[in-house]
């Protein structure tokens, strides 16, 4: 399913890990701390994003139910916030 949401978000997820291979092989290169802690900064954002778009999508998907699906979706919903 190429066109289901969370291919993207496994794909940003994919990305930032091959980026944080790369940040362990700056750490036992040496390469300056500060360096390091830019790029630790850039996978963090990037995983954080990935988890926004996530809970965004899941959000969307969820209001579109009415009825009792309606109140089991309110509830779920407030059940995955608490990760905002």
């Amino acid at each position: 399913m190429p066109d289901h949401p969370h291919v993207a978000i496994a794909t940003r997820l994919k990305r930032a890990n091959g980026h944080l291979e790369t940040i362990i092989e700056m750490i036992e290169a040496g390469r300056p701390c500060t360096e390091i802690a830019q790029q630790l900064r850039a996978v963090e954002g990037a995983i954080e994003n990935a988890k926004k778009a996530l809970i965004h999508d899941h959000i969307g998907h969820s209001l579109k139910a009415s009825g009792v699906k309606a109140q089991a979706a309110l509830r779920d919903f407030r059940a995955i916030a608490k990760y905002l």
